[in-house]
């Protein structure tokens, strides 16, 4: 595909640095010469300087040949004016636009993004996208990530065996034994920074990280399983009030009414703020590496602190002093992806990457064939696809055995009308349902040419 990207920053360096690796045609704008400069000599790229939504500058770009632009520039009137100067003059099929202002994104106003007025196709909010995430590990303590799928019926989770695990050195053939009403599938294992998917005879290990595709409704279930249960928090440290804070602080007070949560933000007038907009949070103005201030937020008896400021250093250490102080456990948010492989060492317990997370989200409009959802997972090792399968798709009508699938796929769910089921070797795919896989990076081009949309179907 040829893209053009609007934004040089972090989070347009991080998809370009993704959509580049595979070969994608790619384009860069930015205002930042020095930006601009850093990307055109660390990725296979091309990049211009100047403004993201001056009709001259994408033209020299390539916006006449482009197949979708994606403008995640800081200002969102930018992003929403490329996306509509891409549109009206150069014909652009797919746009998509970083827009982080909750203003324009309530609902009665959501007419405003469509064809006949602001025409962009997905918007990408990736603080919303953060506090969503967070919020689902908040939800489901004793996992490292989770992601839902099909409506939200189908959940992957990574999980971490280590000591406390009672299924290692256990085969995986011997796990559907032990629990064969259990709807879920080990479709993936990181050991030693490698991903693979394992066979039935391989075994868990110590230190494995397991990606588990379930039935939503069996997930606790399935984390009980694995050794990983534990409470849900109910006193919660937040450093860092900017959009984020903000919007986890109130999705924890809709849908946690009995966790208290107290939040530390740097800035008196971004404080004042949060603290009117909140109903029920304590917020606190202060430094979160400041010692004194970590104890007046009641640190020592946190059952979780969740550091998201804008700097990945403050999260760190904050989060290392939260621990000295006491707090039972600690996530943070490390942009840099340089960091994620010492933060156990640190006693950091768990860290969110929010350039996976918007990769994720556009990597869904960037995949060829019925691909429904994408999740990129372990630094783009593999992803997980939620795909539909059409009546030419080479999955249907024959049971899984009888299919030559590639060693680095693994399909970890088969939705028919709404019923979920684990699959098997007798397990037949039939026309529109849809199937929850987990693939290793090179071999997504072969899901997608699974789900394609052959000429034969029209």
């Amino acid at each position: 595909m040829r893209i053009l990207i609007c934004g040089a920053g972090q989070v347009g360096y991080g998809i370009a640095e993704r959509l580049s690796a595979e070969d994608n045609d790619v384009s860069v704008i930015d205002n930042s010469p020095e930006l601009v400069q850093t990307i055109q000599d660390r990725l296979d790229v091309r990049g211009y300087v100047g403004h993201g939504s001056h009709p001259d500058v994408l033209a020299r770009a390539g916006a006449e040949q482009a197949d979708m632009i994606i403008a995640v520039t800081l200002y969102d009137e930018v992003n929403m004016v490329a996306c509509q100067v891409a549109h009206s003059l150069f014909n652009v099929p797919i746009k998509i636009a970083r827009i982080r202002a909750q203003a324009y994104r309530q609902a009665h106003w959501q007419n405003l993004f469509t064809r006949d007025h602001m025409p962009i196709d997905v918007i990408i909010s990736p603080e919303i996208e953060v506090g969503d995430v967070i919020m689902r590990r908040i939800a489901l303590p004793g996992v490292q990530d989770v992601v839902l799928f099909n409506n939200d019926t189908v959940a992957m989770v990574a999980i971490e065996c280590d000591e406390d695990c009672p299924l290692i050195d256990t085969p995986l053939s011997q796990l559907t034994e032990l629990f064969p009403d259990l709807n879920a599938v080990v479709s993936g294992i990181l050991r030693d920074g490698k991903m693979f998917v394992p066979r039935s005879s391989d075994q868990i290990l110590l230190g494995d990280t397991a990606y588990v595709i379930a039935d939503r409704m069996q997930i606790r279930r399935t984390i009980s399983i694995f050794g990983k249960e534990k409470p849900e928090a109910g006193r919660i440290v937040i450093a860092g009030g900017g959009n984020i804070g903000q919007y986890l602080a109130n999705r924890i007070e809709e849908r946690m009414p009995n966790a208290r949560v107290k939040i530390i933000e740097s800035s008196r007038i971004a404080a004042e703020e949060l603290a009117d907009n909140l109903k029920h949070s304590v917020v606190l103005h202060g430094n979160a590496l400041d010692e004194q201030v970590l104890q007046e937020a009641g640190v020592e008896n946190a059952d979780l602190m969740v550091a998201i400021t804008n700097n990945d250093q403050v999260n760190i250490l904050s989060c290392v002093l939260g621990k000295k102080l006491g707090c039972k456990s600690n996530m943070a948010l490390l942009n840099n992806v340089g960091y994620h492989d010492f933060t156990k060492s640190l006693g950091i317990d768990d860290y969110i990457n929010p350039r996976s997370i918007t990769i994720s989200r556009v990597l869904q409009y960037v995949r060829r064939g019925r691909i429904i959802g994408v999740y990129s997972i372990s630094n783009g090792a593999a992803e997980i696809v939620e795909a539909e399968a059409l009546e030419t798709s080479p999955l249907v009508g024959k049971p899984l055995r009888e299919l030559d699938l590639p060693d680095g796929i693994r399909i970890g769910m088969i939705s028919h009308a709404g019923v979920l089921t684990k699959p098997t070797g007798d397990s037949v795919i039939r026309a529109n349902d849809k199937v929850v896989i987990l693939a290793l990076s090179q071999h997504v081009h072969d899901v997608e040419q699974m789900f394609r949309v052959s000429l034969e179907f029209f």
